[in-house]
């Protein structure tokens, strides 16, 4: 019952549970027991804790696995997931990062067009299709069309059948895979196989390109990495890498930028003042807010877990080896000891004081805080400005959307059904000053 209605209304369940049991619970379900934590002090703790002991790739396996593979930075533990860790690093360096400005500024702007006018829609899909050709782009640096057509036809649908939850459990559950969601499971290993099969060819194709050292992609930046014995990944490390960078490059910020005006256009102040800092290009301090708080009143991705490999003890509670702790990004972001009226969305409590390492935590945290971190956020303060300069917006319905479940995101019920009034006439970009922040 408890698995249930995680699954299926898992904001009510948070939310009575918190009200009910504090900040810190025990629920039950078939794969194991699991406490949520939503106190920072306690969260602090467990992501400065020993890694040896506090296993968050040995957490992750089950749900992520047959997606991303073994090798998958995300379900890694110890010197293993330190060594993924510091190969795939340079490749979300600021310096780097700001060179991709330009190309997401461009494919926003593509996308944009395509937008009707007059014509109610859901604005989910339309920003994954940004996110997902810029992930793609930057990842891969494919320029020809047909290949990353290609890519983007078999990773779609691969993705889809990956956020259904009922498919999504005959993926993730091993005795369903044989049972009653074995037409599901081998629909989705021929859809793997069909992606891997386009990942393995570039990675061989790219291997054999004689300006490799000069492009910047991410896929070519990894090929010449080489960790601290000389070791280059291999194909089904680089695999597992790239599959994990566009998986987790692009639902959750597609998701974060359809929540940002779902918030914005009924909040017509906030938009107000966005809409004035943009035009006058001096400074991004709002949009930086604006940004932050979206993510702490609508995290995308509910928690994060670490699985005990030895007991520990916290807060006065001794927890056995193979429990799982959950730092619940939800319920920590809606503390009301932290967050004075936390349902209401206010960016000004960013002015006012700078976001906490243990209290906003829509990245994880410790040694497993989110490699993309830096990538996503640059990416958000680039596309909101590129649609706000575009287009005006109007949203369709007077109330915020609820959330709803996608897979492990949580989404706009409604996926953020918008329309778009008129087209903005051009005018002259200011100065880019969008800093790269962590």
């Amino acid at each position: 019952m408890q698995l249930w209605e995680w699954i299926s209304r898992p904001i009510p369940f948070l939310e009575r549970c918190s009200r009910l049991y504090g900040e810190m619970f025990t629920v039950r379900f078939p794969i194991g027991t699991i406490v949520f934590i939503s106190d920072p002090e306690t969260i602090k703790e467990i992501f400065t804790g020993d890694p040896d002991v506090l296993h968050a790739g040995e957490a992750n396996a089950t749900p992520l696995e047959p997606l991303m593979g073994k090798n998958s930075v995300l379900l890694l533990d110890g010197p293993e997931h330190m060594r993924q860790r510091k190969l795939m690093l340079p490749s979300f360096h600021g310096e780097r990062i700001q060179r991709y400005g330009d190309l997401m500024r461009e494919i926003a702007e593509d996308e944009i067009k395509t937008w009707p006018v007059g014509t109610s829609f859901a604005l989910r899909p339309r920003t994954q299709a940004i996110t997902l050709e810029i992930i793609m782009r930057a990842v891969f640096g494919i320029e020809d069309a047909e290949r990353l057509a290609t890519l983007r036809d078999r990773l779609g649908r691969l993705l889809d059948i990956g956020m259904q939850p009922r498919a999504l459990a005959s993926i993730v559950i091993p005795p369903l895979r044989s049972t009653i969601g074995r037409r599901t499971w081998e629909r989705f290993r021929r859809l793997r196989a069909e992606v891997d099969e386009v990942l393995y060819d570039e990675i061989r194709r790219r291997r054999t390109m004689p300006d490799i050292s000069e492009r910047d992609d991410v896929l070519s930046i990894l090929l010449q990495a080489r960790d601290e014995q000389g070791k280059p990944l291999t194909d089904i490390e680089l695999r597992d890498e790239l599959i994990t960078l566009l998986v987790a490059g692009h639902e959750t910020t597609a998701t974060t930028l359809a929540w940002a005006f779902d918030l914005l256009l009924r909040h017509p102040q906030e938009l107000d003042r966005l809409q004035t800092e943009i035009e006058e290009g001096e400074s991004s301090e709002y949009l930086d807010a604006v940004i932050k708080e979206t993510l702490r009143i609508r995290p995308v991705v509910p928690g994060v877990v670490r699985k005990l490999t030895a007991p520990l003890e916290l807060k006065g509670y001794r927890f056995p080896a193979g429990m799982r702790l959950a730092p619940n990004i939800y319920l920590t972001h809606r503390n009301p000891n932290v967050y004075p009226e936390p349902k209401s969305f206010r960016p000004e409590r960013f002015l006012e004081q700078a976001a906490d390492t243990y209290s906003w935590i829509p990245f994880g945290g410790g040694i497993r805080r989110c490699l993309g971190a830096s990538f996503a956020l640059y990416e958000l303060k680039i596309v909101i400005p590129t649609i706000i300069r575009n287009v005006t917006l109007r949203a369709v319905g007077d109330r915020p959307e609820p959330i709803r479940r996608r897979a492990i995101t949580f989404v706009p019920a409604r996926d953020a059904m918008v329309r778009v009034e008129r087209f903005n006439e051009p005018a002259t970009r200011p100065p880019d000053r969008t800093p790269v922040t962590a």
